[in-house]
């Protein structure tokens, strides 16, 4: 006899859960969409852009008008048995190595001033400013049951949307 209690305990107390569930499912249904409108702000965006430009690049060499490393000797040797003549001892030595690097600069001749110019490529990064269109979401009006509703929406719904009938006891 306690077995038939327990299942009639249980089969009450059943009952009763599915009866509190119904009355709490939520039932859907579908309303027609009137109109749709999305609503835009306007954002100030920062973009980079890479600017790329040539510039000439100005340089001066000095090189020797005359390319002739035997007149270059000659002057060296001109110029150190010109300084061998002066001081004496370590003096005629030093004298001897100040003449022929000295005959030798003669030998070579005068400088020649050469002007270049190469292409250099610059660049640099800038950053512009441009105003976008950002979308936040769109205003919905729609229609069920011959009333009149709205809401704001992540997505624009299309032609129709899913609602949520809840209908409960007034009481």
């Amino acid at each position: 006899m306690n077995s038939k209690r327990t299942i009639a305990v249980l089969a009450t107390a059943a009952t009763f859960l599915a009866a509190s569930a119904g009355a709490n499912a939520a039932v859907f249904d579908y309303a027609k969409v009137i109109s749709s409108t999305p609503v835009v702000r306007y954002v100030n965006v920062k973009a980079p852009v890479r600017e790329c430009w040539t510039e000439t690049h100005y340089y001066t060499t000095y090189e020797p008008r005359h390319r002739s490393p035997g007149r270059t000797f000659a002057g060296a040797v001109i110029g150190g048995v010109i300084g061998h003549q002066f001081g004496s001892g370590r003096g005629k030595d030093a004298a001897t190595v100040a003449g022929s690097m000295l005959g030798a600069a003669v030998a070579r001749g005068p400088v020649e001033r050469v002007e270049h110019a190469r292409p250099v490529e610059r660049c640099e990064t800038r950053y512009r400013n441009h105003r976008e269109q950002r979308i936040d979401g769109y205003d919905v009006v729609y229609k069920y049951k011959g009333q009149r509703y709205s809401t704001r929406m992540p997505y624009d719904p299309g032609h129709r949307i899913k609602v949520r009938v809840d209908i409960r006891p007034a009481g």
